[in-house]
């Protein structure tokens, strides 16, 4: 008796094993797992006031979300993301943005099949994707993370069914040019391949940065698959509640497979994401300006290393990707640094990162009366570790 091979292949994830180090540690302080300092706004909770009491309010629902939370997420792409849904596109209401990746990679690949993927990835998108049976190929980007056009272009290959781009950028804090997701948007449409975007970081933005949606490119419609999530901008991780935007030639695939996966999204979380878009984004940008103020503290005490930690502006999201100039491993670094230090952050290793010692601060979870701790933490730790 044993587990599938399939399963065997996919790197353990490496979030629970840097939490365990931390249980294991009391007083650390984490800058390591992808998540706000804040919850969800007041109006979730007006939202779901009184839900529950009749027995029809637990029966299933419609498979792709409730209508009325379709309506909304209809406006608010118009609004906000300048994508207007016509004909040949389907909106379907997921449990989160990864479980929206699963289907639709689900829904257009074949085992066998090769995804492009920028590297750094994030490990989750990389976990499906061999969960999947499916190839990950890897194209590296710049020194600022920003995409390599000739490589992606290079990498291309008969067994290719889409290219994954992630703008900000989970791992690297990247925020990807227009001028650069117009060029793989239009090299996919010419390919006759997918172009699976992850946006879940869209408000997440700094300094002259700018968020982009490829999904409102005229002619795109029919090969782009737009991700979304309320984990972050509206501090509703556990909630699982996010959506898809897919062309209409892929509905029929994945009904089927939410269906079997789901069957309906928690209708308690998609009443909750109602309240949320009632709020709107006027809810998230004082916490985005706070985030702000985080990150800049975060690159100025990281500075203070000199050569020795090199740190990309990394203009959205909440992470920072820093290159050591060290021989220990990635793991290693976090342990010693959890253990002698009471600070944690993620290796480089669970994103790919195989050379050169690499590090993910996620400072999301910080305000700024506690980063100054957690940094002081971090950078005299990696003093005493780098000397």
């Amino acid at each position: 008796m044993r587990e599938s091979r399939r399963v065997q292949a996919i790197q353990s994830p490496v979030i629970p094993e840097v939490a365990a180090l931390i249980r294991a540690n009391p007083g650390t302080i984490s800058l390591g797992q992808g998540v706000v300092h804040y919850g969800p706004p007041p109006q979730s909770f007006a939202a779901i006031n009184g839900f529950g009491g009749q027995a029809a309010e637990h029966h299933y629902r419609a498979a792709g979300g409730l209508p009325e939370l379709q309506e909304r997420l209809r406006q608010k792409l118009e609004r906000e993301n300048g994508i207007r849904l016509g004909d040949e596109q389907v909106l379907m209401v997921t449990a989160g943005s990864n479980m929206g990746f699963c289907h639709a990679l689900m829904a257009i690949a074949d085992p066998g099949d090769e995804i492009v993927m920028m590297s750094p990835f994030y490990f989750n998108h990389e976990m499906a994707v061999v969960m999947a049976n499916c190839r990950p190929v890897l194209v590296p980007t710049d020194e600022r993370y920003q995409l390599r056009l000739d490589a992606l272009e290079a990498a291309l290959t008969p067994r290719t069914r889409a290219v994954v781009t992630i703008s900000p950028n989970n791992p690297s804090g990247a925020v990807y040019t227009p001028e650069d997701l117009r060029a793989v948007n239009e090299l996919c449409r010419q390919r006759g391949i997918y172009h699976l975007v992850d946006e879940a970081y869209e408000y997440f933005t700094y300094d002259e940065a700018h968020h982009f949606s490829p999904g409102s490119l005229p002619h795109s419609a029919g090969h782009t698959i737009s991700l979304y999530s309320f984990s972050k901008a509206y501090g509703m991780a556990n909630w699982r509640v996010g959506y898809l935007v897919a062309p209409r030639h892929l509905l029929r695939a994945l009904e089927k497979i939410q269906d079997t996966v789901l069957i309906c999204p928690p209708v308690i979380s998609q009443l909750a994401a109602l309240g949320a878009l009632e709020a709107g984004p006027q809810y998230c940008r004082p916490f985005t300006a706070t985030l702000g103020q985080v990150r800049r503290a975060c690159l100025e005490g990281l500075a203070k290393l000199g050569e020795r930690c090199q740190v990309p502006p990394a203009e959205g999201a909440f992470y920072l990707l820093a290159r050591l100039r060290t021989g220990m491993p990635a793991m290693q670094v976090v342990e010693r640094l959890v253990r002698e230090h009471r600070v944690a952050v993620i290796p480089g290793t669970a994103f790919g990162l195989q050379g050169p010692c690499h590090l993910r601060i996620a400072y999301g979870a910080l305000e700024p009366d506690t980063v100054a701790q957690g940094m002081d933490r971090l950078v005299s730790g990696l003093r005493q570790l780098l000397d």
